[in-house]
């Protein structure tokens, strides 16, 4: 049976934001993409990069992790799911719905 990964909206990350709670914004895309847009603060570390950068993200805090439309993050939360990361969690839609929702200055590709 298929655990269903936990989500959050793009709405629901910019209350937290707002409310300076502690999220660690984690970018699983390619360097390229990052350079055309991002959201503030965020780390990258491109999908493939992950497992060899995995000991340095804290297990403590709640991970948000996001990519274009929230595919290649999804298999991020997987991954860090199974490594003990209970707290990260998939932007819905990636950072394209985030600048349909939130925020529509930035660029979309």
């Amino acid at each position: 049976m298929q655990r269903t990964l936990p989500e959050i909206s793009p709405e629901a990350l910019k209350q937290k934001l707002d409310a300076n709670e502690s999220v660690l914004l984690l970018d699983v895309r390619e360097q390229s993409e990052y350079d055309i847009v991002h959201l503030e603060d965020a780390r990258l570390i491109p999908l493939n990069t992950l497992p060899q950068h995995v000991e340095g993200l804290p297990s403590d805090q709640e991970i948000v992790v996001y990519c274009h439309h929230g595919q290649r993050s999804l298999y991020a939360v997987a991954y860090l799911q199974q490594n003990g990361f209970n707290d990260a969690k998939n932007l819905i839609g990636g950072i394209d719905q985030w600048a349909i929702e939130i925020d529509s200055t930035l660029p979309r590709y």
